[in-house]
């Protein structure tokens, strides 16, 4: 079976959330239909599908989380060496994102977190092959 992962998420501003993931390394696609949404490609079967809060809630069926009291959902990404993990996170506060603190060893890997624009919460993870 061939998949992808697309991972969508609400954007209150969708322009600086494009602007915010495409300095990370994110493709922007062309717009949906609309402008309501965008898709980004991290790389191969790698997506990210922003949306309006609205269209997001029309999507959804349900109203947006509050990223500030709760988590609807946290990305992992794997890359290929820990350099990049911070990287990626340093590109990310340097865009505007909020670090969630120092590269973590996690026994299997190493680990480093952030929170984008709109607060939902991501990592760069590294496990040795």
């Amino acid at each position: 079976m061939s998949a992808g992962t697309f991972v969508n998420l609400p954007a209150d501003d969708l322009d600086r959330a494009v602007e915010f993931f495409t300095a990370l390394g994110f493709t922007a696609g062309p717009r949906q239909p609309g402008g309501e949404s965008a898709q980004l490609t991290l790389g191969g079967a790698t997506h990210l599908i922003l949306h309006t809060p609205a269209a997001f809630a029309a999507f959804a069926g349900a109203g947006v989380c509050d990223t500030a009291t709760s988590r609807e959902v946290i990305v992992g990404l794997g890359v290929d060496r820990p350099e990049r993990v911070d990287a990626l996170v340093d590109a990310a506060v340097l865009a505007g994102g909020t670090s969630l603190g120092p590269g973590q060893d996690i026994g299997f890997g190493y680990m480093r977190g952030f929170r984008d624009l709109d607060g939902h919460q991501w990592s760069f993870l590294h496990v040795p092959g």
